[in-house]
């Protein structure tokens, strides 16, 4: 375990960023910690192999292979993992919002699930899914519930009232379905517009205090993020200047990543990293 540990961290502190080496050491102190803590013994080589795992991941994406190096930035900004869970747990419910009466009478376990604004969002575009975006209206009545669930429809007057517990088990599982197709965003961003005026009204825009705080709430993340991802046409407008300047001096340009590998395959990489990040705002 502890040879393991070892090479962990020594391929943990080749990688070309500060925060990945900083994930990737609290990761493998946790999860090593676990390791330890563990008494059974099939158990304990479970999870052995499972972090032996992650450490071929790091090996190969510190060589330069461009799915290993996906793999890595997917674990440590929540597309996959502990942390994927942790940045959804908190879109999962309402805490401003009213519980909705029981579907069942006198049973509070059956109160159906209720879908945040924020959860609404992301289920509804298809920029934070890998499949198709709902509509609002499969949010009130999911596309999984026969029509005799409705008391006002052909089908309820005759066949009859539809099984409440069957409505309570199809509405969650519906909703356990596809929030877990949900790429989760790092954090709900504050767009900055300036005042509006509209018949004689001034609209102020919203301030920090109406967000929920999620996620990477007060850190700088996932602006990190873009800026490591460069912008397009920077390449473009570097090489101009280049030939226009190609008699004069320049200073070096110092980039953000360590390391040995490219800076424009990394940026690559952060680049693919964000058609996998959607943006709440």
């Amino acid at each position: 375990i502890f040879s393991l540990y070892r090479s962990y961290i020594r391929e943990t502190k080749r990688l070309p960023h500060k925060y990945l080496r900083l994930f990737f050491r609290l990761k493998a102190a946790g999860e090593f910690r676990t390791v330890l803590q563990t008494k059974h013994i099939s158990l304990c080589i479970k999870k052995i192999k499972r972090e032996s795992k992650v450490l071929n991941i790091l090996r190969a994406a510190n060589a330069g292979n461009h799915l290993a190096f996906n793999c890595v930035l997917d674990l440590a900004y929540g597309r996959v993992g502990k942390l994927r869970w942790e940045l959804m747990e908190p879109l999962l419910s309402d805490p401003s919002a009213p519980l909705p009466p029981p579907i069942i009478r006198e049973k509070e376990s059956s109160r159906p699930p209720v879908y945040s604004p924020e959860l609404a969002a992301l289920l509804t575009s298809g920029l934070s899914r890998r499949t198709k975006p709902l509509s609002p209206k499969d949010l009130s009545f999911p596309p999984t519930l026969p029509e005799r669930a409705n008391p006002m429809s052909e089908e309820a007057a005759l066949l009859g009232p539809f099984s409440k517990r069957r409505e309570v088990n199809i509405r969650w599982r519906y909703f356990t379905k596809e929030w877990k197709k949900i790429l989760p965003p790092l954090k709900i961003s504050l767009e900055e517009h300036s005042l509006v005026e509209e018949a004689g009204i001034v609209k102020e825009p919203a301030s920090p205090i109406d967000l929920r705080g999620i996620g990477f709430h007060d850190t700088n993340v996932l602006e990190e993020v873009l800026y490591l991802a460069g912008r397009p046409w920077e390449r473009q407008q570097r090489t101009r200047r280049l030939k226009h300047n190609s008699n004069e001096s320049t200073s070096p340009v110092i980039s953000p990543f360590d390391g040995h590998l490219p800076k424009r395959w990394l940026q690559r990489r952060y680049q693919e990293l964000l058609g996998r990040l959607p943006i709440l705002s």
